[in-house]
């Protein structure tokens, strides 16, 4: 695009030198005959009979008051002045013809530039809505699976609650049918004030399988409770990971987009300044 604006700039420049060659050939070829030169006089092989006669024109000053030689109505160089006055005219015309057809010319140049100019700023608005849709779609894309990552996370706790309430059932359960009562165990004295607390009187002490059983309650809890919190912090760290990920990814394309808006408006107006210059 570029070498056709200069090509076309260099052929108008071409074609203004040959019109003002043409001008002053012509301007040449009217006012500057050898016959109009200062000199013209001292070798011209007519000066006899270009000598001048008594009269010249109308306003010689040789021609007195009785000189007899300038009457009332006369005009000697009228069809000089007439001549002169029609190739005059005909200059004019034809100057008036070459600035139409210039003028012509330029304004059909103008106007090819100015579609070529709107067309290119069409195809980059194009460009640059593209663009946009292209970041929109991405950011839908990655809202979309944000969205599915944390319904998946809650769904997941959801699980992991209804299988904790699930197990507690069951051990509850359970303890019930296991327990001293339902079967009957002679270890029964526990006191109703409390589970430290025991009736003296029934009361035997705990059976190494009691102590057994505490111990092991024990060492599951403290494992159940580590696995809570190891499940836990995975979760929190995923979230994290995922939140990081999906905020550079919307930063990186926005990014991207006012950077190629900023190009496509500063090569505007680069365009602009220079076709304004």
């Amino acid at each position: 695009r570029n070498d056709m604006i200069t090509d076309m700039l260099g052929k108008r420049q071409e074609e203004d030198l040959r019109a003002l060659n043409r001008a002053e050939n012509e301007f040449r070829s009217l006012h500057q005959q050898p016959s109009q030169r200062r000199e013209w006089d001292l070798y011209d092989p007519d000066s006899l009979k270009k000598d001048k006669p008594a009269r010249v024109h109308d306003d010689d000053p040789r021609c007195g008051i009785s000189s007899l030689q300038k009457f009332d109505g006369e005009d000697l160089n009228g069809k000089a002045r007439k001549k002169y006055q029609d190739e005059q005219n005909r200059k004019w015309f034809t100057e008036q013809m070459k600035e139409k057809e210039q003028a012509k010319n330029n304004q059909a140049f103008a106007d090819k530039l100015y579609e070529n100019k709107m067309r290119e700023l069409d195809e980059r608005a194009m460009d640059l809505q593209n663009c946009e849709d292209q970041c929109r779609r991405a950011i839908n894309m990655a809202t979309k699976d944000f969205n599915k990552a944390q319904d998946q996370e809650r769904k997941e706790k959801e699980r992991l609650r209804d299988q904790q309430t699930l197990d507690d059932n069951l051990t509850e359960i359970a303890n019930h049918v296991y327990g001293d009562i339902l079967t009957e165990n002679p270890a029964i004295a526990q006191s109703a004030f409390g589970p430290h607390r025991v009736i003296p009187d029934r009361w035997k002490g705990m059976t190494p399988q009691q102590l057994e059983d505490i111990r092991k309650e024990q060492e599951r809890q403290r494992l159940e409770n580590e696995r809570r919190k190891m499940e836990e912090d995975l979760r929190n760290k995923e979230w994290e990971r995922q939140q990081n990920a999906n905020a550079r990814a919307g930063l990186l394309m926005e990014r991207e987009a006012d950077r190629k808006r900023r190009d496509i408006q500063k090569q505007q107006a680069d365009e602009n300044r220079r076709l304004g210059q």
